[in-house]
């Protein structure tokens, strides 16, 4: 791996006085006068002192390098949704929100992944006769829990959770009032994976903050798909059809290193009242993917946005409206944290979206 170091550098150097950069195996140190700014790497994490180039110091930026690291290897962090949910075992599905139990110690004997939004469109491909399937549907039965990219679909039985009125189907939480998902029909309700932690009945619900969940969730929406499908553009549309973002996948083995002293995520976690950096010894780290955007909220980047969508390389991810905006706002705040040099490409808006232990 590549690392691409950010350090702010005291004040004199920026005025000209000398600076003096020291690069060792588990440290950076910038010094300048009196004044010493340092990053320690966390165990498991070393520089090659021997690959340092492109070092400059960019006014306003701080110190920018890149070196070669080496870290230990770490376990395959492609998220899978069919791996989350096993036959034949109970669980429970929690509002994320506030905990409050939505579905009750269900078994599925069936646990299976849904074709993709397009299916329907290929079948005059594989038939050489009518479409057999104009007038089928693809509901489950009690026991049977359909996926897909970014939803369960489940049997809705006498779960609490029901829809605000017959005229609307989006589902409620009754606690806290948080939309979980919507009705596909009478007895099949939709719930997206960014609004429901699913866990075993064994289990215990153990809160995680909401901007962080929802990243993680998106985060590994898009491994999965760019995994399973080789696609990396990707529309984020509301419940209600509007595209709110574009986002373009750069990669996903992005290994991001805080300092105790730096504030990149201050500002998210003062907002949200989330902490979205590990929290013991002195440094963080932790795996991100690293991906561009374009807010489409107000017509904004409407002819991209529809651009995109007429592109059949281009994957559509569907959430609550709610939800979207909440992405959006994470995304920005995350873009102000970074140095400004690095905040765009291509007019691009640069976001490195972590991945957190749920």
């Amino acid at each position: 791996r590549e690392a691409n170091p950010s350090l702010s550098v005291p004040r004199q150097a920026e005025l000209g006085s000398p600076l003096d950069v020291s690069v060792a195996a588990d440290r950076l140190e910038a010094r300048s006068g009196g004044s010493c700014e340092a990053v320690a790497l966390p165990p498991g994490v070393r520089l090659e002192p021997s690959s340092c180039r492109a070092l400059s110091l960019l006014r306003g930026d701080g110190l920018h390098m890149r070196l070669r690291l080496r870290c230990l290897p770490h376990a395959d962090l492609v998220f899978n949704l069919r791996e989350s949910l096993k036959p034949h075992k109970n669980y429970f599905f929690s509002c994320q929100s506030c905990g409050d139990v939505i579905v009750k110690d269900r078994k599925f004997l069936r646990v299976l992944p849904l074709p993709s939004e397009n299916w329907s469109a290929l079948v005059e491909e594989w038939c050489c006769h009518p479409d057999p399937f104009a007038r089928s549907t693809l509901h489950p039965q009690h026991d049977d829990c359909f996926l897909g990219d970014t939803f369960f679909l489940l049997n809705s039985g006498n779960e609490s959770s029901a829809p605000e009125s017959p005229e609307n189907t989006r589902v409620i939480c009754k606690h806290c009032k948080a939309m979980l998902g919507e009705t596909v029909s009478s007895d099949t309700v939709k719930y997206y994976v960014t609004e429901v932690i699913v866990q075993p009945s064994e289990g215990s619900f153990s809160p995680t903050p909401r901007s962080a969940f929802v990243q993680s969730m998106v985060a590994q929406c898009l491994m999965e798909l760019s995994t399973s499908k080789s696609t990396f553009r990707f529309t984020v549309k509301g419940d209600n059809g509007k595209i709110y973002i574009l986002i373009w996948l750069l990669n996903s083995d992005t290994l991001l290193v805080e300092s105790s002293g730096s504030s990149s995520s201050h500002s998210v976690s003062t907002l949200f009242g989330d902490i979205l950096t590990p929290s013991s010894g002195p440094v963080g780290t932790w795996n991100a993917v690293k991906v561009l955007y374009q807010p489409c909220t107000k017509s904004r980047n409407k002819d991209l946005a529809d651009a995109w969508e007429n592109d059949i390389g281009v994957h559509p991810l569907r959430f609550p409206s709610e939800t979207c905006l909440e992405l959006l706002l994470i995304l920005g705040l995350s873009t102000t944290s970074l140095p400004p040099s690095l905040r765009c490409m291509n007019s691009f808006q640069v976001r490195n979206s972590c991945f957190f232990r749920i």
